[in-house]
């Protein structure tokens, strides 16, 4: 099953998602490239792939996605930049993606874990490398969250299981901060790996499920699309789950998101 993405609803929280990108770029040092040729891998609606151009005016950046959805929207920032550069999007599938060309970055924002066997890749996309060049990327961290385990839980009951057992993200979906240490050390990178929390403060009714709706649950959402009545059963028990495990205070409704970095300089 291909997942169907939808631009309007993860755009909804954007400043949220695009704050941990702004924390990975601000640990990634000078490139070697002059102009740099920068690649995102796995750039969704292109609104933080701009932010490559802001630090690196000069640079020629492709953002790289596999849904049709979200390089239509990302289409519009496509173009020359206003320092000179140049930005552009290109369909890849991250799974098996080997890039043609040499990049001074290549940069992948909360996407490698929707990508199966992406350790497997790291070996490809280090070796596309420049000398000194950068791999740099975040994921979220929190699949035992219980945004993640309630998802889980429902979708494994006996209503759900034939439909939506299959198809969520499971617990093996990100690796542990020394899995991404010693696998891009033993690829001859310099690493740096760390973990972070948010706590997202939310405005509105229902926030959570707002959040996850444009991320983890669109493969239940595309499960269940040929069958609207479904689907909006199965939200409406999600919600109620969500609602419990995050009340909502007078300020908001708090979700913590940890988050996963790793920055990799190749060597010279």
């Amino acid at each position: 099953m291909t997942t169907t993405w939808d631009p309007a609803q993860y755009l909804r929280h954007a400043g949220h998602r695009a704050r941990p990108f702004t924390d990975l770029l601000a640990r990634v040092t000078d490139v070697p490239g002059t102009p740099p040729r920068i690649a995102d891998l796995g750039c969704g609606p292109g609104n933080v792939t701009t932010v490559l151009a802001d630090r690196w005016p000069t640079a020629h950046i492709t953002g790289y996605d596999n849904s049709p959805e979200m390089l239509e929207k990302a289409a519009a920032y496509a173009g020359p930049t206003a320092g000179g550069g140049h930005l552009d999007f290109a369909h890849a599938d991250a799974t098996e993606w080997v890039p043609a060309q040499t990049y001074d970055l290549l940069v992948s924002n909360a996407a490698l874990q929707w990508v199966p066997g992406h350790l497997d890749r790291f070996g490809d996309w280090v070796s596309a490398l420049a000398p000194g060049g950068t791999f740099a990327f975040q994921v979220p961290d929190n699949i035992d969250a219980p945004l993640h385990a309630l998802m889980r839980e429902l979708a494994a009951t006996a209503r759900w299981k034939s439909r939506l057992g299959e198809v969520l993200r499971h617990e093996d979906s990100v690796h542990a901060p020394g899995v991404y240490l010693d696998r891009l050390a033993r690829l001859g990178c310099t690493a740096d790996v760390w973990q972070t929390t948010y706590q997202h403060i939310l405005p509105g009714p229902d926030p959570v499920l707002d959040w996850v709706k444009g991320t983890g649950l669109r493969p239940a959402l595309t499960a269940l699309a040929d069958d609207p009545e479904a689907r909006d059963a199965f939200v409406t028990e999600y919600r109620d789950l969500l609602r419990e495990a995050y009340p909502t205070a007078e300020y908001g409704t708090v979700l913590p998101f940890r988050r996963l970095f790793a920055v990799a300089r190749k060597g010279v």
